[in-house]
């Protein structure tokens, strides 16, 4: 066990990284259309806020060139993914070589509200509008009011420990 000393700023940043790689997250992808185009990336920051209204979390680095664009165009679909969806997770992630025209040129899409990329085979699709942001550190903190929600139980896929993991529900 190790204990972060936080008078030794660079230190206690790698620390609190080792620390966050494990912490299990499920694995999305989230996509947004409109005025400032159609992007997506994938992310492991999201989180439920309330029931009432429906509304989660997700946070993106403000130096992604999707960032804006999510800003501007105001509203998202989260597309949970499964465990079948890894190679998805990492084109979107851009660990694996795609452009952008080209993941949403395959045939896995759906048009949701506001023609909002739905993956067909997410376990579950989470679309609404942008409530409010706020900005923190390196990040951007994305508050979503959820418009329409799919579910469609299925294995899931995290990301633990800086690898993608099966989560088997049986």
């Amino acid at each position: 066990m190790s204990n972060i000393d936080t008078s030794q700023p660079i230190n206690a940043s790698l620390q609190f990284r080792e620390a966050m790689a494990h912490l299990s997250s499920a694995v999305s992808i989230v996509t947004t259309n409109g005025m400032a185009g159609k992007a997506g990336l994938t992310v492991s920051s999201v989180s439920s806020v309330t029931d009432a209204p429906p509304t989660v979390l997700f946070c993106v680095n403000k130096n992604s060139h999707v960032h804006d664009i999510i800003k501007q165009n105001g509203k998202v679909c989260i597309n949970v993914l499964s465990h079948e969806q890894e190679d998805i997770a990492k084109h979107f992630a851009a660990i694996l070589e795609s452009t952008m025209e080209e993941r949403f040129s395959w045939d896995i899409w759906d048009r949701g509200i506001d023609e909002l990329p739905v993956l067909r085979s997410a376990v579950s699709s989470l679309q609404g509008k942008i409530a409010d942001t706020h900005a923190i550190g390196t990040h951007t903190l994305f508050l979503v009011e959820l418009e329409q929600i799919n579910v469609k139980p299925n294995h899931g896929l995290v990301y633990f420990a800086r690898q993608f993991r099966n989560v088997n529900i049986d």
